[in-house]
């Protein structure tokens, strides 16, 4: 398996929304309208950004008060990193926009 996805498949790790200007009302938008968003896991060299397409079933915003910029979203998603089909597991704070997540390998892919 691929180096990088191993090790973000080790526990959790800090992450941060990885748009070029995150926002709350970006993240927002991304989350309701677009079910696309950036999460970046900052223990990286540099930091690995990821554009991860929501999986709406397992994404949970319930507890999130985006008016008051409190609380919690629960974000779930797919994407192919370094030929290497994942799940991100992200769970981001809203006051801070900032959180904790991990990756969970499904499949190599062959280019």
């Amino acid at each position: 398996m691929d180096e990088l996805v191993e090790r973000l498949s080790q526990g959790d790790q800090p992450v941060t929304l990885g748009e070029p200007k995150p926002s709350l009302e970006e993240f927002r938008k991304r989350v309701e309208d677009m079910g696309y968003v950036f999460i970046k896991f900052t223990d990286t060299r540099g930091g690995t950004d990821l554009g991860v397409r929501i999986d709406k079933n397992a994404t949970d915003w319930s507890q999130a008060h985006f008016d008051r910029a409190t609380g919690v979203v629960h974000v779930e998603g797919t994407l192919t990193l370094n030929y290497v089909k994942v799940r991100c597991v992200a769970d981001i704070e809203l006051d801070t926009l900032n959180g904790s997540g991990h990756l969970i390998a499904l499949e190599e892919v062959h280019p």
